[in-house]
């Protein structure tokens, strides 16, 4: 006890002012000697030591703007010498802090004060809240010393108990203010000064994080920034040595903006599209270079500058001329030639009265051409486009199933294109020219929207001269293009489109059409193509009626094409082979050792045993098909009575419309069967089955009504139905032969299968009209009204003495 009493006995010591600085105990210092205060003390000091045993003492007192800290740090001077710069210093050690009290006299030149030891003594051992504050001083100047890169010092940091101490190591942070300094050595519990030297770390660390932070930041955005101009001259130069190797002379993109605004100004635009492109222009010289925006305004006013907006082509007003050369280049058709002719005669006459523009809307056409595959309604396109002038542009619909494939994409989707009729101007280079759009009846339809109906502005000559594509956003006039919208099957086009077209029918060719067809164009076509002159093979018209007639029965002429062109690759192999010699002349009789035999023997040339009508119960009937007019057989049977089940059967794939004529014919015999002497007894026990042959084929129609008919009724009396007869019409309940369409198609499909003998209802008279007349000359058409004319007509008379025998189904 009585050492601890010395300890805190009063001092007499000599002041050592520290001008802004702050030395705290555990610190050691070195102080220059040239300072006269600094000298003073510390040879007052030297002079007091000799008097006393130790090392010469001396108060550390700080001076802050000429006024002295009340409490000091007694201190040793350690060692006098040289300091690294040569000057004389000395090295002096803090050992604790003092409370200053008044002044004193003493040896030498210094200032002498009176001074008292403080206590900063702590507990043993410490109290759990000290543990944790000196954990979290050790944490926080451990990370403090690391990010700094001393290692070392973290070592001796750890290796501090004394909260004293501890707290008085932060007398060497550089951070720290002289005022913070001196509050901590005026601070004179240990653990409150530790409180206050983790405090004053903690605030610094944050500081440093946030600086950390933003120096990252401003250093990210600097390096971008020097970057991004790096890349950019870089871009310049090699832009500006590739304008030097290919001497294309482009612009930078600086003066980009500037070009587009000069071709867009010297553009031949119409007004409305001008102001939205210079509208685009202002915008692109808003965009910076690296802005997707940019790209696509650029491409959107390529778009609009390539479309000829004010380009169109004269057309051919000769209207004679225009009609030689569809003839030349198609036989038939001429639906479609006298259509095409009396367009071009309006066209004339409108522009010699200065009426090429009527309410904003010029002449153009819609036509639909609709007809079997291969009668020629794309390549008439062609044609027609020849023959007025026109550029003919081809716009392919089969299978397009997305709205946007005809109004084009929205400008928000990358990647995103005008539609296929804004192409196709684009491409023909015009603004009116022949738009074939083929095969519109396979467009479908599904969740990205029904392109039929984006085709109903398109094609309504009352609102196309303002189509709006989607991605263009201005308006196009369409209202002189020419469309020619082709089809195989009507019921396909939905109404309201069909309603907006004009409709032109293309039945089919006759066999003289054809054989002039293959004559004219198919045969020199495929000569050229077999590598074969017209002088070394000649194809005998013979042959080419038997090839139209036998071999290939249809309502175009692409089979028929394609078996002249097996006929010449034959022929041409055999003269390779040394088994032909040329020229050669193929004939009607060559045809069975080159291709075979026929594949289509009409009726009537065959055996009348092999005949399908050579028994009772079967009739000939006339169907229309995709591909077509055909010839349709109606087979019926009775059942054996002993097997009963009474009924109707129907088989062979037929819709409900024509299960329904079955029903009405069945009906008809039931109720008229003793007025047409028919055993109809059999009908009410005996089940009735009604077959159509090509039962993989989808069949529907009311128009088999009277085949049916004549088909039951031979079956109960037992006469056979003639051979050369056809038939089509719809039947009644009351034996009335009702209209039905698609005569033309039909008359053209008996006339190939050889039947002599038609018929049709009187109501459809008029459609004979249609028919060609070389074919009406080989063919002897009945107009009915009632069954029963039917009836007299296809049914052969009863055999003499003989009852009528109903066969039995199998």
């Amino acid at each position: 006890m009585a050492a601890e009493s010395a300890a805190f006995t009063p001092l007499t010591l000599p002041v050592l002012p520290l001008d802004d600085e702050v030395v705290l105990p555990g610190m050691v210092v070195p102080l220059d000697l040239n300072d006269a205060d600094v000298r003073a003390a510390v040879e007052a000091a030297q002079a007091a030591a000799r008097s006393e045993p130790g090392k010469p003492k001396v108060l550390l007192v700080p001076r802050v703007d000429g006024t002295y800290a009340g409490t000091g740090v007694l201190g040793t001077v350690e060692q006098v010498g040289r300091l690294a710069d040569g000057d004389p210093g000395a090295l002096i050690r803090g050992r604790g802090r003092v409370k200053i009290g008044a002044g004193t006299t003493g040896p030498g030149a210094a200032l002498w004060v009176e001074g008292t030891p403080i206590d900063e003594s702590t507990p043993d051992p410490l109290p759990g809240h000290v543990t944790d504050l000196v954990k979290e001083y050790k944490a926080l100047a451990t990370a403090w010393l690391r990010k700094r890169g001393a290692w070392q010092v973290v070592d001796r940091v750890q290796a501090i108990d004394d909260v004293s101490a501890l707290a008085d190591n932060s007398g060497y942070s550089p951070f720290l203010t002289t005022e913070q300094k001196v509050e901590l050595l005026e601070t004179a519990d240990p653990v409150a000064r530790l409180k206050l030297a983790t405090q004053q770390l903690r605030d610094h660390l944050a500081e440093q994080e946030v600086a950390e932070t933003i120096a990252k930041d401003v250093q990210e955005g600097v390096d971008k920034q020097q970057r991004e101009f790096l890349l950019r001259r870089q871009l310049e130069a090699v832009r500006k040595e590739l304008r030097e190797l290919n001497g294309d002379g482009s612009k930078d993109s600086a003066e980009e903006s500037d070009d587009y605004r000069a071709r867009v100004e010297a553009a031949d635009l119409p007004e409305k599209v001008r102001e939205a492109a210079l509208k685009e222009v202002d915008k692109l010289e808003r965009s910076s270079d690296q802005s997707p925006e940019g790209s696509w305004i650029r491409t959107w006013l390529d778009t609009v500058l390539e479309l000829p907006w004010n380009e169109r082509t004269e057309d051919a007003y000769d209207i004679q001329g225009a009609k030689a050369v569809l003839d030349a280049e198609h036989s038939g058709l001429e639906d479609v030639k006298e259509r095409i002719t009396e367009y071009l005669a309006v066209r004339k006459r409108r522009a010699e009265r200065g009426l090429g523009v009527v309410g904003g809307r010029r002449g153009g056409a819609v036509l639909a051409l609709v007809g079997p595959p291969g009668v020629g309604k794309t390549s008439l396109g062609e044609s027609v486009a020849h023959a007025m002038g026109r550029t003919f542009v081809r716009v392919a619909l089969g299978g397009v199933r997305d709205e946007a494939e005809i109004r084009g994409h929205r400008r928000t989707y990358v990647g995103a294109l005008p539609g296929r009729i804004v192409r196709a101007i684009k491409e023909a280079g015009s603004m009116n020219p022949v738009v074939l759009l083929d095969e519109i009846d396979k467009v479908g339809s599904d969740f990205r929207g029904d392109p039929a109906a984006a085709l109903l502005e398109v094609l309504d000559p009352a609102q196309n001269h303002t189509f709006r594509d989607h991605y263009l956003e201005v308006e196009l006039d369409l209202s002189d293009v020419v469309f020619l919208a082709t089809a195989n099957v009507l019921e396909a086009i939905p109404e309201a489109l069909l309603d907006r077209m004009e409709l032109v029918r293309l039945d089919g060719y006759t066999e003289d059409e054809k054989v002039v067809i293959a004559r004219d164009h198919l045969l020199p076509r495929q000569l050229e193509r077999a590598g074969l002159s017209k002088d070394e093979v000649t194809l005998d018209e013979s042959a080419l009626r038997k090839l139209a007639g036998e071999y290939t029965r249809e309502a175009g002429v692409r089979t028929l094409e394609r078996s002249i062109a097996r006929l010449l690759r034959k022929v041409a192999a055999q003269h390779e082979l040394g088994r032909r010699e040329l020229p050669f002349t193929l004939t009607d009789a060559d045809l069975r050792s080159l291709l075979g035999r026929p594949h289509h023997v009409p009726e009537s040339a065959q055996d009348p045993a092999e005949r399908r009508t050579a028994v009772p119960g079967v009739a000939t009937g006339l169907a229309v098909t995709g591909a077509g007019g055909d010839v349709l057989f109606v087979e019926a049977s009775l059942a054996d009575p002993e097997t009963g089940g009474a009924g109707l059967t129907l088989t062979g794939q037929l819709g409900d419309v024509m299960k329904e004529s079955a029903q009405i014919a069945l009906s008809f015999l039931r109720s008229h069967g003793a007025e047409l002497e028919l055993p109809v007894a059999d009908l009410k026990d005996r089940g009735v089955h009604i077959h159509f042959p090509a039962g993989a084929v989808p069949k529907d129609g009311p128009s088999a009504g009277i085949t049916m008919t004549t088909a039951l009724a031979s079956l109960l009396s037992g006469r056979l139905v003639r051979t050369d007869v056809a038939m089509t019409g719809e039947v009644s309940l009351t034996g009335r032969v009702l209209p039905i369409g698609g005569v033309k198609q039909k008359l053209l499909a008996a006339h190939r299968a050889g039947v002599t003998t038609v018929i049709i209802p009187k109501r459809n008279e008029p459609d004979l009209d249609d028919v060609p007349a070389e074919v009406l000359d080989k063919l002897d058409v009945h107009t009915v009204t009632d069954v029963r004319q039917v009836l007299e007509l296809a049914l052969a008379p009863a055999t003499s003495g003989a009852a009528p025998e109903v066969p039995a189904a199998a």
